[in-house]
């Protein structure tokens, strides 16, 4: 749980209907609980100029699913801004680099998951592509490592220990077009 007057304590997130339709807003620090309400969310998978994806493991302080190995960063755009427009920003707050040829994969990609601790994700969830020209300097509090690797590694290391990696990683990937 964040502190009273943190970034996080007073960020906000979108509430979503079953629809997908927004239907209000509420701190981030607040959302993620046993009750998670649905929310709008996003994912990015990063890949380098050569075709290496970028797969971080989560920091063992996260909330939720700590100490996972899973994509290279996920957000949640705050009211009125733009899911790209919060990739972005994430990109530089999360792992200290630019993107570059951001694209859409999944634009309709929905998952609930529910963490060992009980806390539950929630989340209508565009999945993006985006490509980095230098190595991540990842923040601390959200990345405790980072590699470099074959996305058909990254395929089969997730079929064999999917215990390893987060959920919607796996997920993600079932659903990524061929």
């Amino acid at each position: 749980m964040s502190l009273p007057g943190t970034p996080e304590a007073t960020e906000l997130v979108l509430l979503l209907g079953d629809d997908g339709k927004p239907v209000g807003t509420a701190p981030k620090a607040t959302v993620h609980t046993a009750d998670t309400p649905l929310h709008f969310a996003f994912s990015c998978h990063v890949y380098s100029p050569q075709g290496r994806m970028l797969i971080t493991r989560r920091a063992l302080t996260k909330e939720t699913f700590a100490g996972v190995w899973t994509n290279a960063f996920c957000g949640h755009p705050t009211p009125g801004e733009t899911a790209i427009a919060a990739l972005t920003r994430r990109a530089g707050e999360e792992l200290g680099v630019p993107v570059r040829d951001v694209e859409i994969v999944l634009p309709h990609f929905r998952y609930r998951a529910v963490d060992s601790n009980g806390i539950v994700e929630n989340e209508i969830c565009p999945v993006f592509r985006a490509i980095v020209d230098t190595d991540p300097q990842p923040s601390r509090d959200e990345v405790s490592e980072w590699v470099w690797a074959d996305p058909s590694s990254v395929r089969m290391a997730v079929a064999a220990a999917p215990f390893a990696f987060s959920p919607w990683l796996a997920l993600q990937l079932a659903a990524w077009p061929s």
